[in-house]
């Protein structure tokens, strides 16, 4: 088997700033996702070529000069146009560190973390700041502090820039609520286990046709595939660790390790190993 190509991507991480990761594609092209969604506030900026993107229903066309924002638990599929090239960077912040952010300037929803209401800008001045940041926290000669200052000072602006008006959608959070948030939460709380849709509707009450037509009415995915998501964000977690790949794939509920590979690779385009060693810190 041919070694993962490192040259086209890396990911970033420091363990000094556990909170961030930064994923940059110089070539894109071969890069597919399956929907999925994250547990991190994901912001990206296309830097060339074109791919489409979609989110809440709706698909856009993205090229260079495009910024991608999603809130944590955003079910999207972003995968190149056939033909063209693509080349982007992908930064990945825990909400709770945000949240924080949020509070100290005033910008929480009522001490919950404030999803934004835009999933996509053509903001040059926000395309250059998220290009700048992504060149500081991948220079080498930038300590911590310079790169923690420089985290600080671009998601303050954010909430500034997003909308021209600084304006949050606090209501956006209500999208997910009553029961279908109570299924979200089961299924993370369980992901890792042998989890079945009767569990879940017995859970909640739903029968399992209701279930499963709302669910993916609302998240774009089945239970069953919100379920494989989350199994594959908490791998992610565990390979960042440093946990090895066979007791990872057996932690987080898969049948063996090349059932994992597959589906870590079709929802991250990247193979566990490629995730795990690619760190530029």
């Amino acid at each position: 088997m041919a070694p993962p190509n490192t040259r086209n991507q890396h990911f970033w991480r420091d363990d000094a700033l556990p909170f961030v990761e930064l994923r940059r594609v110089a070539d894109g092209r071969a890069v597919c996702y399956e929907r999925h969604s994250h547990d991190t506030f994901s912001i990206g900026t296309v830097k060339g070529g074109y791919s489409t993107y979609w989110n809440r229903g709706k698909t856009h066309a993205t090229q260079a000069g495009s910024v991608v924002i999603l809130n944590p638990e955003d079910v999207h599929g972003c995968n190149p146009v056939a033909g063209a090239d693509w080349c982007y960077d992908m930064l990945f912040v825990d909400p709770d560190w945000l949240l924080d952010l949020q509070i100290e300037i005033d910008a929480d929803a009522a001490g919950k973390f404030a999803m934004f209401s835009d999933t996509l800008s053509h903001d040059p001045r926000l395309y250059a700041g998220l290009l700048g940041l992504a060149d500081t926290l991948s220079d080498r000669d930038t300590d911590v502090l310079g790169k923690e200052t420089a985290l600080v000072s671009f998601f303050g602006d954010l909430h500034v820039q997003l909308d021209g008006t600084g304006v949050l959608d606090h209501q956006v959070s209500l999208r997910t609520g009553g029961k279908m948030a109570e299924v979200c939460d089961y299924i993370r709380s369980r992901c890792h286990e042998n989890v079945s849709l009767d569990d879940i509707c017995g859970a909640v009450g739903y029968s399992r046709s209701y279930l499963v037509r709302v669910f993916k009415k609302t998240f774009g995915m089945t239970p069953y595939a919100y379920l494989i998501n989350c199994r594959i964000q908490r791998a992610r977690h565990a390979l960042r660790r440093g946990q090895r790949i066979a007791d990872v794939a057996l932690e987080t509920g898969f049948a063996d390790q090349a059932h994992f590979q597959r589906i870590f690779k079709r929802l991250m385009a990247a193979t566990p190993r490629q995730y795990a060693r690619t760190i530029v810190a």
